[in-house]
């Protein structure tokens, strides 16, 4: 691209986590209002489509009821002596036995000019049925009905060109039932059976159904539509008040820096989520607090024990090449070897606990027998300095998994504590416990305080401040022995005791050898 090429501007496709929807929007509270429109669009339209149809079939209900109920009032003025008129909302046709034309008519069903014949059949008089014993006969029967062919039906005729087959209503009515005038007037013979037909028309039903189901869908339609846009505002604006304590949250985080993480969160009076969530972070925020801490008063200790030897080593240094000629050279020399060893020594174990601190796994790991390890040590540990009794109790062998030196160094840095501590003697006990290996290194020096009995696996913690750095350590052997303990799924803890020091190692058993 050039200078004069005009920059081109793209949209992101892709973020954090993926590819993104360009459609899709990125707010909680847009995204809400959407799934919320979106499921209530579907339970509207499921909840329509149940009302359309339901509506619906009572329409056609209602429809056919009203068929049944004009088919019975006709039946009613036929008993009464009335003859019905030709205007009738429903076709019906009323023929007698020994008739031709229909008695009468209406509703539609001149088209097929029952004035000449009518166009339903007459009741044979096999079919005539008792006289009833006591009232009128309200029975009526339903069953399809096939109308003739009518070549010259027009366009708006209820029929059309082949009358088709329809549902019929139909009732028979006894002429010996009804008054002389009645029957003079109905032209039918005394003996004569005649049936009232009622044709029912389904596009009738299928009208009025329609007009109701059509005006029932525009209403849910308008009221749909409202109620999506009302529940979309309502959940946008639900989240976006339910969000706000989230983005305090996000704004006073944001001001944590990793040098001072002393920053906290208001956690809110409802007990809902949010508190939770603003628990928690606070409670991440004391921890990352708690470590920076620690590492700072870590690099602090480091930088003070090795300023130590540093110093003193310096110092000789510098006396000997100012006064070379009054120096015991052997003597500074042994001094400085001293310091640098020491210096070496504290190198290891930072070194180490960097490596622990990183949480690598043990590549490859091997069998130990702890009570093996356990008594080359008391045997080869040099007791140079005051005289001791070192000594290992155990009864069968302990098997562990883990690493052979770290083991080593665990052990040793136990029982270095102990010999710095003891007064006389120091005991190493080696036991199998159900699944567990427990091993104890016991001194008879002066002990523990019980306040303290946690104290003394910090890092750089001498209870004894007092004491010669020289010949008191660095602090960091307990330390170290703890966390090569909890690196083989392991505990180190200091068991109270009258007399003395007294740490329990428990270590889980190499699954070979607990099952033996």
């Amino acid at each position: 691209m050039n200078a004069t090429e005009p920059r081109r501007r793209w949209w992101p496709t892709v973020n954090a986590t993926g590819p993104r929807r360009r459609w899709w929007p990125r707010s909680v509270r847009a995204r809400t209002a959407l799934a919320a429109a979106s499921a209530a669009a579907v339970i509207l339209a499921g909840i329509g489509w149940w009302v359309h149809h339901d509506v619906y079939r009572e329409s056609t209900g209602i429809a056919q009821g009203q068929t049944q109920k004009q088919f019975l009032a006709l039946v009613d003025q036929l008993e009464k002596g009335a003859v019905p008129g030709r205007r009738s909302t429903v076709p019906y046709e009323i023929v007698a036995t020994g008739r031709r034309a229909a008695v009468a008519y209406g509703g539609g069903m001149e088209e097929f000019d029952p004035g000449t014949r009518h166009v339903l059949p007459a009741p044979p008089k096999a079919e005539l049925p008792a006289p009833p014993d006591e009232g009128p006969n309200w029975g009526y029967t339903t069953r399809p009905v096939r109308l003739p062919a009518r070549p010259d039906s027009a366009p708006g005729d209820r029929f059309g060109k082949d009358g088709g087959t329809y549902q019929v209503m139909y009732d028979d009515v006894r002429a010996d039932e009804l008054s002389s005038d009645t029957v003079a007037a109905l032209g039918v013979a005394a003996d004569a059976q005649l049936r009232v037909y009622v044709v029912v028309l389904p596009h009738a039903a299928e009208d009025i159904a329609g007009t109701i189901t059509e005006a029932t869908d525009r209403l849910l339609l308008r009221a749909g539509l409202v109620s999506l846009v009302l529940i979309s505002a309502a959940a946008y604006f639900t989240v976006r008040i339910a969000l706000r304590p989230v983005e305090a949250i996000r704004v006073l985080t944001a001001s944590v820096t990793a040098s001072d993480p002393r920053e906290r969160v208001t956690i809110p009076a409802a007990g809902h989520e949010i508190t939770a969530l603003a628990t928690t972070l606070n409670t991440t925020l004391q921890r990352l607090d708690d470590a920076a801490a620690q590492q700072r008063r870590f690099v602090a200790d480091a930088a003070h024990e090795l300023r130590s030897p540093l110093t003193t080593l310096l110092a000789s240094m510098e006396v000997a090449l100012a006064y070379p000629e009054r120096t015991d050279w052997p003597a500074a020399a042994t001094t400085a070897a001293r310091q640098t060893r020491r210096l070496q020594a504290l190198a290891e174990d930072l070194l180490l606990l960097a490596r622990l601190d990183t949480r690598t796994p043990i590549a490859g790991p091997e069998t130990v027998d702890l009570t093996a390890l356990a008594s080359r040590l008391a045997e080869q540990y040099p007791l140079t300095e005051r005289p001791l009794t070192l000594t290992c109790d155990s009864t069968a062998p302990a098997h562990v998994q883990g690493n052979p030196d770290e083991y080593e160094r665990l052990l040793r840095n136990l029982i270095d504590n102990a010999a710095r501590h003891a007064a006389h003697r120091i005991q190493i006990t080696v036991r199998n416990q159900d699944a567990w290996v427990v091993l104890t290194v016991h001194d008879d020096g002066p002990g523990v305080p019980t306040e303290d009995a946690e104290r003394i696996f910090e890092r750089f913690v001498r209870l004894d401040d007092a004491r010669s750095r020289d010949h008191g350590g660095t602090g960091l052997g307990l330390a170290i022995a703890r966390d090569l303990a909890h690196r083989h799924r392991g505990t180190l803890t200091l068991t109270p005791r009258t007399l003395g020091a007294c740490f329990q190692l428990r270590l889980p058993q190499a699954p070979t050898s607990a099952g033996k």
